[in-house]
């Protein structure tokens, strides 16, 4: 389900052709910078413009097709220097071919590529900056500053504009803070049915009676899993179950350390590690509380909007993007990042409310997302940025 086209603010047209816009990244594979680029997309389509991506494809290559963009195939994932001088050829190929206006980077392999490929061919560059990439080094920072050097620079959260200023000096003129945006079409009680809420439950084959804790999250040391499992094993007075959702990243070695963690501390029978959820609205509906407990800050947390969208509390680390969505006390809890006790505390809090005390957090925390953090507000606050370049 998409926006309607009359909500999608268009770009001037480009000597009376529609605009086109390349965006780039590494892959089509689950995660949010993936998300963000079929989005935007789509959003592009909809306002009649030329809608490019390339990336080296992946599973979410297929929606770009259900939304009528274009997706180009090249090795953009590589980080060898050789290949990355290669793909500016590919690149300057691809925008005199198809009389690119924007290119818009959205990780720094690619970005590289893109901005020696937009500079030789004279069209626009600009970036969306993901994540505060570490920086300890000179090396790092380098590598890093491509994405600091758009004409336009996106942050999704003010953490990341805060770091863009303070690390990359980045100025007003050129920044520009856009939220990721939550579906609001897909991620609302309303829309799930009950059929899908049983459907995945059978699925997953969870206990009818027992609260769920849910976590989701590629299975990677930074997302908090291990922390998770140490708090629950804190509150083993307590019934619940727990379902750890998420994709394998790079191999089965860290899922395999959490499947032993669970077993060591006695939860075997509580707690379930499953494979990325391919209908995360019904599993926000099974959740009583929904968990984002990653040790490093992230640029937004994307869960954590999508489950306020769905009316549930959510017990986060406080750091990042997430004190940004979170009304602390009214739509969820926030603890110290790594403090599995204080983790523990925040679920107790979240599985003991009472019937009223859920529904007043609901109410507040869809109204919080609606109001600040849908996808048609990220959509429009994007387009806006690609007509501030073509004038």
């Amino acid at each position: 389900m998409s926006e309607s086209k009359s909500n999608i603010s268009a770009p001037a047209p480009v000597e009376g052709r529609p605009p086109v816009v390349l965006q780039v990244l590494p892959a089509l594979v689950a995660g949010g910078v993936e998300r963000g680029a079929v989005d935007i997309a789509g959003a592009l389509v909809q306002a009649g413009c030329v809608s490019l991506v390339a990336s080296e494809g992946g599973p979410m290559a297929y929606e770009l097709q259900r939304v009528q963009a274009e997706h180009v195939t090249l090795p953009l994932g590589t980080k060898n220097p050789v290949g990355m001088w290669r793909n500016v050829k590919r690149l300057r190929q691809l925008i005199r071919a198809r009389n690119v206006d924007i290119i818009h980077a959205r990780s720094r392999a690619p970005a590289w590529s893109a901005y020696y490929a937009a500079r030789a061919e004279g069209i626009h560059f600009m970036t969306t900056f993901h994540g505060a990439y570490g920086h300890g080094s000179e090396i790092k920072r380098t590598y890093n500053s491509i994405m600091a050097r758009g004409e336009r620079v996106i942050a999704p959260s003010r953490y990341i504009a805060d770091h863009l200023a303070s690390v990359y000096g980045v100025g007003p003129d050129r920044l520009r803070c856009i939220p990721r945006g939550v579906d609001t079409r897909i991620f609302a009680p309303e829309a799930v049915s009950a059929e899908r809420v049983i459907q995945l439950a059978e699925q997953w084959r969870l206990p009818e009676t027992l609260p769920l804790v849910l976590l989701a999250g590629r299975f990677t040391r930074g997302k908090g899993q291990t922390d998770l499992i140490h708090a629950l094993a804190r509150m083993k007075d307590m019934e619940f179950a727990c379902v750890i959702a998420g994709a394998d990243q790079g191999g089965s070695r860290f899922r395999t350390e959490l499947e032993k963690l669970i077993a060591s501390v006695g939860l075997g029978d509580r707690v379930w590690l499953v494979d990325h959820c391919n209908d995360m609205a019904a599993a926000y509906m099974l959740a009583n509380v929904v968990v984002s407990a990653s040790s490093h800050p992230e640029s937004f947390g994307r869960t954590i909007g999508e489950a306020q969208a769905m009316g549930r509390p959510v017990v986060a680390t406080d750091h990042g993007g997430a004190p940004e969505q979170i009304l602390a006390g009214v739509t969820g809890k926030l603890v110290k990042p790594g403090d599995q006790e204080a983790l523990a505390e925040g679920i107790r809090w979240a599985l003991g409310l009472s019937h009223h005390m859920r529904e007043q957090i609901a109410a507040a925390a869809i109204t919080n997302i609606r109001g600040h953090f849908t996808k048609e507000q990220m959509c429009n606050a994007t387009l806006a940025v690609y007509g501030e370049l073509l004038g």
